[in-house]
């Protein structure tokens, strides 16, 4: 049926099935990771961060008998409550990402099970609800990045003056990255990195915010770690 709306569940093992009841509504969170930085002279500020993880809340209930009741929306049923509750623990306690797809919708989301809740209200009314969360699961594989040893100088020579460099400066960056201009929260560490100045905090102890060419924020960086390109 190209027209039915399913809540469906595949496990790591590409088992899926469909949810008993749909819900009477599903929540999608979607939202970025920005900052605001106060700016001398300029006042608050919005840095623009990457997205978040989304996060799905679904709530609905589980039929103890579901081929029993009459107000199923599932195509393809399992025998009892206790299958579902107990495919979806497994799923859990696997701790492998599954897909939740919503048809005749755009959600296909890759995530995991953050927590699942069910129980009995209304003094055990023949199904249980439940209250399963999900969060996007996003892929990343971490690599060792080696540090590249410098040849032994063996002329002593004497270094240039440093160029003078302010907003929009193209610059090489070679120090560790802070989440704020006095130096709070500590980043990762840039080495040899071509960046853009995309804010100064004259005077502040890291008065450089620094930006990837295309505009992707990174961090605040003290004067002495940078220079000009």
């Amino acid at each position: 049926m190209d027209n039915h709306l399913g809540f469906y569940l595949t496990n790591d093992s590409n088992e899926t099935i469909e949810l008993p009841v749909n819900p009477t509504e599903i929540m999608i969170k979607r939202e970025s990771d920005d900052k605001s930085e106060t700016v001398i002279k300029l006042g608050e500020v919005n840095l623009l961060g990457e997205d978040k993880l989304q996060d799905i809340s679904i709530e609905s209930s589980l039929p103890i008998d579901p081929k029993a009741v009459n107000y199923i929306s599932a195509l393809e049923l399992l025998d009892s409550a206790q299958d579902y509750i107990d495919w979806i623990e497994s799923a859990r306690k696997l701790k492998k990402p599954i897909r939740l797809v919503i048809s005749t919708t755009k959600v296909s989301l890759k995530s995991t099970i953050s927590s699942f809740e069910y129980g009995m209200k209304n003094g055990y009314d023949g199904e249980y609800t439940y209250t399963l969360s999900l969060k996007e699961f996003r892929p990343f594989e971490a690599k060792k990045i080696g540090v590249k040893q410098q040849p032994v100088q063996t002329v002593e020579e004497r270094p240039s003056p440093p160029s003078k460099v302010g907003m929009g400066s193209i610059v090489i960056v070679n120090g560790q990255l802070h989440r704020d201009s006095q130096g709070n929260g500590l980043g990762q560490t840039e080495q040899n990195a071509t960046r853009k100045i995309s804010l100064v905090a004259p005077g502040a102890l890291y008065p450089y915010h620094v930006a990837t060419l295309d505009g992707g924020s990174r961090g605040w960086v003290k004067e002495s770690d940078v220079r000009s390109a």
